[in-house]
């Protein structure tokens, strides 16, 4: 199983981002990135795959992700109704900013915790749940101030297990991530329009076919085939929001509405109307 290095793309000049319920459950997204990783989910049992451990969560789950550690998305083959929310903070804001202030030691002897894949149990799970979903809506800088206060109350927490009994070290190297980063990187920036694969190759500095090869074993999937279960991940959110079928379909980057439906059919299950009849 290969890893692959997921780019947070931050719209604007954040130290910190958060997703409140992305979906993707039909998607097997077994990836890192630099920023460290907050996630919170209910209403789903799962798996929980970090690093080298593998367990089962029951009905909920609360994760710290130290930087970098490869992680299966935890609502992957979830099928039913669930709520998740994700934290991105940066690796600069945790290890610089952090670090240097003596009033946060409690907070940052949970992030060296995190390196080791840390889990949060027992009623305080719930609660803090519920405090993540509420910073929906709210101004950075309240939710910056909130989630501050959401740290320090998870670094005062008893009722943790750590995943590794060893800090993870991710042997992936610089180049390769280098790589990985700006295919994926492309494919978020311009997923929307036509995405033509010899140009992908051009930008990886390989021939067509050397890409293909690649990216089939880094993603387990071809080019067009994971282009499309994104482009499906990401009409699922516009369907979420209101938008009509039409315009998740060609706000995602299909060119036509028929064959949408019978991809997001393929992968989904379901058609589209169905899927934004639950939300809308």
């Amino acid at each position: 199983m290969k890893v692959q290095l997921e780019t947070i793309t931050n719209k604007v000049n954040r130290s910190f981002s958060i997703m409140f319920d992305p979906r993707l459950n039909d998607l097997f997204f077994w990836h890192f990135h630099p920023e460290y990783e907050l996630v919170y989910i209910e209403g789903a049992n799962g798996t929980r795959h970090v690093g080298n451990h593998i367990s089962n969560y029951q009905g909920s789950d609360l994760v710290l992700i130290g930087s970098n550690i490869p992680h299966l998305n935890f609502d992957y083959g979830v099928k039913t109704g669930y709520r998740k929310v994700v934290v991105h903070l940066k690796k600069e804001l945790v290890e610089t900013n952090f670090h240097e202030t003596p009033e946060l030691v409690s907070i940052n002897t949970m992030f060296q915790k995190s390196k080791h894949g840390l889990v949060f149990k027992g009623k305080l799970k719930k609660e803090l749940g519920d405090k993540l979903f509420a910073l929906e809506g709210l101004a950075p800088i309240e939710q910056y101030l909130k989630l501050l206060e959401i740290l320090r109350e998870l670094s005062n927490s008893e009722k943790t297990e750590l995943l590794h009994n060893r800090p993870y070290d991710n042997q992936v190297s610089d180049k390769d991530q280098k790589r990985i980063s700006a295919i994926f990187g492309h494919i978020d920036n311009n997923y929307q329009h036509k995405i033509k694969l010899q140009d992908m190759a051009v930008l990886s500095h390989m021939t067509k076919e050397a890409f293909c090869r690649y990216f089939k074993k880094r993603t387990k999937y071809t080019f067009t085939e994971f282009l499309n279960r994104y482009r499906i991940s990401q009409s699922k959110r516009d369907l979420m929001t209101g938008k009509s079928v039409s315009d998740a379909c060609y706000g995602s980057g299909f060119e036509s509405l028929s064959y949408f439906n019978r991809i997001f059919k393929r992968i989904t299950n379901e058609n589209p109307r169905e899927f934004r009849k639950k939300y809308v």
